[in-house]
């Protein structure tokens, strides 16, 4: 494990590529929210706050709406680069940190940050962050608690740590989590998909 800033960067699983039958099931699911999210959003701009290897900004892409997302790790930007260039897409990789980016500059009728705030010790801050620069809605995920260390044990993987994930130190119920949204953002849209809370927000007084 290793710490950029007040990051903390733990194992990376591609779930997005996996070829586990039952983990490809999950994500599929959690895809099906994260278009409702979207859609209901009714975005035509959108940016991605940690966005690894850009997955989830090129998805937005496909969908016709402009996209631009940013991440703390260089590596990975220059993946998502390489990726959104092969594939034709016009979307624009930074180098960034969620805690210093530019709000005005990267201001976005959607701010999307999905498995990001599980690793910032301070997340109420990043959360502020995204408030600023969301205009008017976010879209936001996290592991659900205790759910989440549950099926890791079920699959024997970090039992040395009761299955909590290497970099997850935050650790939300859905409750929890929900409490955290609604001091910054009216709850649009929640959905469950099986182990995440996701939810679509809108900045009060926007």
């Amino acid at each position: 494990m290793r710490k950029h800033g007040e990051v903390v960067v733990g194992n990376v699983f591609d779930k997005y590529g996996t070829r586990n039958p039952v983990a490809r099931r999950m994500v599929g699911q959690f895809l099906v929210a994260f278009d409702r999210c979207v859609a209901a959003s009714g975005a035509q701009q959108a940016l991605e706050v940690g966005c690894g290897e850009g997955y989830l900004t090129m998805r937005l892409s496909r969908k016709g709406i402009r996209t631009q997302g940013f991440d703390i790790s260089p590596s990975l930007v220059s993946d998502a680069d390489r990726t959104a260039a092969s594939s034709g897409l016009d979307t624009r990789f930074t180098v960034n940190d969620i805690y210093g980016f530019d709000t005005r500059e990267y201001a976005s009728e959607l701010v999307v940050c999905c498995e990001v705030l599980e690793h910032l010790y301070e997340p109420e801050r990043a959360i502020r962050r995204l408030a600023e620069a969301a205009n008017p809605h976010v879209l936001l995920s996290v592991p659900r608690e205790p759910l989440w260390r549950v099926l890791n044990i079920a699959r024997l993987r970090y039992l040395g740590d009761f299955g909590n994930t290497p970099g997850h130190v935050q650790h939300w119920t859905r409750n929890q989590f929900l409490q955290l949204v609604d001091r910054h953002f009216e709850l649009v849209l929640l959905e469950l998909p099986l182990p995440w809370t996701m939810v679509l927000g809108r900045v009060r007084g926007r």
